[in-house]
């Protein structure tokens, strides 16, 4: 299937989702949340294993800034996000992310909720949503302190740095860091072995240990959703977009 923000193929049982918005760093808009939505619900019978990845470039750039013209919109767009975030996580097919550039924003989210990470040496996590006045979600408040545990989920969020791929394998943040360039054949070669292997087995593992280790996803994602909902309303919101689209700093007023 081809679509004009997502490509998704299947061979041998690896269905690959790719996101196809190079322009923008894969930036995520509603039409690729509806149709990474779409694609999620093939894969259950479809699918022996799922790559999501993206380009050379990027994997997500995060939430497209100028996609989205109000607050309304956003709450909307997070609402299916939200629901993807807990379709990937109880979806009984192993997932591995294929990481390379920046992963950020939900981006950042789409890459954690998958059950293996194979990181680019040039790829990062970053969670980049102070800087425009809001708080991370597509459930990273829960999928980072998971992995990485409290204090560096804080560390992420509130400073909005880069954690390199060397750093967020050793925080927990990803499974693998291939050597240059072969972030991509190497999480082919792992879904193919998944795709090959006794798939009743490893999904009913992978549920088991997401649903232990992620049951708090839910409320995460309903607790992020009322936080955003009252950021995005707020002045320092505005600031902080209109000083990204002017390539400025912000200048915020804690209101």
């Amino acid at each position: 299937m081809s679509e004009e923000s997502l490509y998704v193929s299947t061979t041998d049982g690896v269905m690959t989702i790719q996101l196809n918005r190079p322009q923008a760093l894969n930036a995520v808009t509603p039409d690729l949340v509806y149709a990474l939505d779409a694609a999620i619900d093939r894969a259950q019978s479809e699918a022996r294993a799922v790559i999501i990845t993206g380009d050379a470039r990027s994997f997500s750039s995060g939430a497209d800034l100028a996609a989205s013209s109000n607050g309304e919109k956003k709450v909307d767009i997070l609402d299916i996000i939200n629901k993807l975030m807990l379709k990937i996580r109880d979806l009984k097919v192993p997932t591995i992310a294929a990481v390379s550039g920046p992963a950020a924003g939900v981006g950042c989210s789409l890459a954690l909720i998958c059950d293996y990470v194979v990181m680019d040496p040039s790829a990062y996590l970053m969670l980049a949503f102070t800087k425009i006045g809001l708080m991370p979600d597509g459930g990273a408040t829960a999928l980072v302190a998971a992995s990485a545990g409290r204090h560096r989920a804080l560390r992420m969020a509130l400073n909005a740095e880069k954690i390199h791929a060397e750093t967020a394998f050793e925080w927990g943040l990803a499974t693998e860091v291939t050597a240059e360039g072969e972030y991509l054949s190497r999480a082919q070669e792992i879904a193919a072995r998944f795709a090959n292997g006794p798939t009743l087995s490893l999904g009913e593992t992978e549920y088991a240990i997401n649903k232990v280790t992620l049951g708090d996803l839910d409320a995460a994602l309903e607790q992020e959703l009322t936080g955003q909902n009252i950021l995005r309303a707020s002045s320092d919101y505005v600031e902080g977009v209109q000083a990204f689209r002017e390539k400025r700093p912000a200048v915020f007023a804690g209101k």
